[in-house]
């Protein structure tokens, strides 16, 4: 019997241990439970942003980030992501990182310009950016960064044109100069006072020609679409471009002949259209080999917004090297800077065109073969796929 009873009251006591064991256990993951974790102390980002700052910053144009006492980021706009400057949650620009720091501790506003690699390309290219680093609330710090790349690209081009046109316009400026100074020399010697003086006229005729091409230029580079344009006959504007070049080809004996679809128009400006399609049968003539032939043709294509009129000016001239294709139509580029010097080129007739097609929704392509020649295509808009409907045609028109 004692026997039993200590077994009794031996189960009796490890029933009470299991018993008091699992009720700690129940208590203890009821606490554990109800403990805040890491992420339940983290607030909601929008409720930490200030009242209206998430609005703000949705509408504005530069890259946004919002960082807070740990250099995480609350709020980050998607062209911020865009430019790469935030990966996995953290801002990723060290120096930008630097800057939110320095403004955090003593609440200065900052501002840099940077130079970033641009994700992706990998050829090297800069992201030139500008970033303003300012104190928000008590706690968090705002990040602004503005891309600058467009703008230094324009301002580079910008110092290029000035550049170009102080050069260009110093070398025929020079050479009146030294040529004046030869004729009061050579008073003396009426046949050299004859040779400076048929000089001095080309260097100004030139001069004339690249003071005449940068008002064209300036008139068309905006590439806006035009307000006064009126419906242009192609049959007119290529009969001007061959008169315009009869001398020098006839000089050269290069016959010019014209050909296509006849009575053709297109919607712009008459001016415009007549300098563009001058310059290149003018290019065509001063690029071509003596005996030789340069051929104007025009006709009707059908395109998907409407039919498009395409003029073609083909010549049978040195031709354009490929690595010089995609660069002819920059202003003052020349593909062989002593044949232009010795034809009078400016540079600026090939940009002038360009623009002219762009400003008339059209555009101007290039096929070219060394040895055997070009063709440049200028296609534009046809007058009667893009005269206003308020306009219709009620008598037959004379060809």
């Amino acid at each position: 019997m004692d026997v039993n009873a200590a077994v009794a009251a031996a189960a009796a006591i490890a029933g009470l241990c299991t018993g008091v064991i699992a009720m700690l256990a129940f208590r203890w993951s009821e606490r554990d439970q109800a403990r805040p974790t890491r992420s339940s102390m983290r607030p909601d980002i929008n409720a930490v942003l200030p009242p209206g700052v998430d609005t703000v910053l949705s509408v504005l144009r530069s890259s946004a980030v919002v960082l807070d006492e740990g250099d995480a980021v609350v709020k980050a706009s998607s062209a911020a992501y865009a430019l790469g400057l935030v990966r996995g949650g953290k801002l990723a620009v060290e120096p930008m990182l630097h800057m939110a720091r320095d403004t955090r501790r003593d609440g200065e506003i900052r501002q840099v310009e940077l130079d970033l690699p641009r994700r992706g390309t990998g050829r090297g290219e800069a992201l030139a950016v500008s970033a303003r680093v300012a104190p928000l609330g008590s706690r968090l710090v705002l990040l602004l960064v503005e891309d600058l790349t467009e703008a230094r690209r324009i301002e580079a081009v910008r110092r290029d044109f000035v550049a170009n046109v102080s050069h260009e316009l110093k070398t025929p400026v020079g050479a009146i100069s030294l040529l004046s100074e030869a004729v009061m020399d050579a008073a003396d010697d009426p046949e050299a006072v004859t040779r400076f003086a048929g000089r001095m006229q080309i260097e100004s005729t030139r001069l004339i020609n690249l003071v005449q091409e940068l008002i064209d230029l300036s008139r068309v580079q905006n590439d806006e679409a035009l307000e006064d344009a009126e419906p242009v006959r192609v049959d007119t504007l290529v009969a001007e471009a061959i008169d315009r070049c009869r001398h020098t080809a006839t000089a050269k004996q290069i016959h010019m002949a014209a050909g296509g679809t006849a009575d053709l128009r297109v919607w712009g400006h008459r001016g415009q259209l007549a300098a563009a399609l001058g310059n290149l049968v003018e290019n065509a003539v001063n690029y071509s080999p003596a005996r030789t032939r340069v051929g104007i043709a025009a006709r009707r294509v059908t395109a998907p917004g409407g039919d498009l009129i395409e003029i073609a000016v083909t010549d049978q001239g040195i031709g354009i090297p490929e690595k010089d294709r995609e660069r002819i139509f920059e202003r003052f580029y020349r593909v062989d800077p002593a044949r232009s010097r010795a034809t009078g080129g400016t540079g600026l007739g090939l940009a002038i065109v360009k623009h002219v097609a762009a400003s008339h929704g059209g555009e101007v392509s290039v096929w070219s073969s060394e040895g055997q020649g070009s063709t440049f295509t200028l296609r534009l808009p046809e007058a009667a796929a893009s005269a206003p409907a308020a306009a219709p045609r009620t008598h037959p028109t004379p060809a």
